[in-house]
């Protein structure tokens, strides 16, 4: 296929997925976004609000006072040294991430899955405060020993030859206990589109962003590291700080986009709670939405997140709750090992309707097919946040008058 027709298919899909999905709100707001009249979420929260699910938010810690969030938040843990507790958030980019989540609306942000528990690790103060990947698997063993299903990692970096070192161990275990982690890709996909971590990392499922007509954001960075995408713009979220009203933040980022994600699997998970974190992977990838023709690509991996397709619907098989649906090979060769050899496949195309490939590092990158017109139709540039320092930076999209 032409770019030009890849482009064309791409539009057409996404154009037939909004004229079919229910009218939405005359205004977007902090309580019903538009995501969900996309997502069928009122009709979701019929079946499951995410009860019985944990997710962990590493993050600049998570305030528990705002209205959305009492309630909603346990008693997690501070690595930094300043050691302020988990509650502490000055910059507030952890607390919207635990808001999208798990916010109960209200006056403040509705959450996409209101039944979920929030678990709290401050890892930052703020979007130039990191002091190695050793915190972060301190933070990501942490988790792990509390129960949490899902690890939301909304922050990003340049790897600076140690994260693979640091945090392999952790990220590792945690596949073992059978823990989903998203991290977001980052937002540098308009400008230098280099690798970020952990999203980059073996075992993280990295995400991208779309926005509200299901178009890629040009700031989403993109490569063999996506794996999946959800929406990054025109999101709730706290515009002036975890104090100020809840807003509608234009360019939410892969920050939020990883937020959404965790929040669908937690959804997902909820509904099925005897399936694994292979079977709540594979369900979340087979249902994503994107074009028929189009197995996945570098810029929204294998597609939208659609959690009312499998909630709703019914849509996604499991199948064997012990084979990961990506990183099989590296799952295999822990040691111990979190999953059996995998079995040689067959050299052939995939079926419809058939499981992933075997993950995002066995996918070739663009190739001379769709290296003109994206997949994914782009949407508006943005400015960059460029952060030296350290190179770690929180990966949500500030505007001008949030100070960045």
């Amino acid at each position: 296929m032409t770019p030009t027709r890849r482009a064309l298919a791409t539009t057409l899909a996404l154009t037939a997925l909004l004229a079919t999905a229910p009218t939405a709100q005359a205004a977007d707001t902090p309580q019903h976004p538009w995501y969900f009249d996309t997502l069928r979420v009122e009709e979701i929260w019929e079946h499951t609000t995410g009860e019985g699910i944990t997710v962990a938010v590493i993050d600049t810690g998570v305030d528990p006072t705002l209205p959305e969030l009492q309630g909603q938040v346990l008693d997690g843990t501070d690595v930094m040294r300043d050691a302020r507790g988990s509650h502490a958030d000055d910059d507030g980019h952890g607390t919207d991430m635990a808001s999208l989540i798990a916010g109960s609306g209200g006056n403040g942000v509705q959450g996409l899955a209101p039944g979920a528990k929030i678990l709290p690790i401050r890892a930052s103060t703020n979007q130039l405060d990191f002091d190695g990947g050793d915190r972060w698997a301190e933070a990501i063993d942490f988790a792990v020993a509390e129960g949490a299903q899902i690890i939301n990692i909304s922050l990003a970096a340049t790897d600076n030859g140690t994260a693979a070192t640091s945090m392999g161990d952790s990220i590792a275990e945690a596949t073992r206990q059978g823990v989903l982690i998203f991290a977001g890709t980052g937002n540098d996909g308009d400008t230098y589109n280099t690798a970020k971590f952990p999203a980059a990392l073996d075992g993280i499922v990295g995400v991208g962003a779309v926005n509200g007509d299901g178009e890629r954001e040009g700031y989403s960075t993109h490569g063999s590291q996506v794996a999946i995408a959800a929406p990054g713009g025109n999101v709730p979220g706290h515009c002036d700080g975890p104090a100020s009203p809840a807003c509608i933040r234009e360019e939410g980022g892969t920050s939020s986009a990883t937020a959404l994600a965790s929040a669908s699997a937690a959804l997902i998970w909820s509904q099925h709670p005897n399936w694994t974190k292979n079977q709540v992977l594979r369900v979340m990838l087979n249902t994503a939405e994107r074009p028929d023709d189009q197995r996945r690509d570098d810029y929204t991996g294998y597609g939208i997140v659609r959690p009312d397709r499998v909630v709703i619907d019914g849509e996604g098989d499991p199948g064997d709750p012990d084979s990961p649906p990506i990183f099989r090979d590296w799952e295999a060769a822990l040691d111990p090992a979190a999953t059996p050899a995998p079995e040689p496949e067959a050299e052939t195309g995939p079926a419809d309707g058939a499981e992933p490939a075997p993950g995002p590092e066995a996918e070739a990158a663009a190739t001379g097919e769709n290296s003109g017109p994206l997949p994914w139709i782009l949407g508006g540039t943005a400015v960059v946040l460029v952060v030296a320092v350290t190179g770690w930076v929180v990966i949500r999209r500030r505007s001008a008058s949030a100070g960045a």
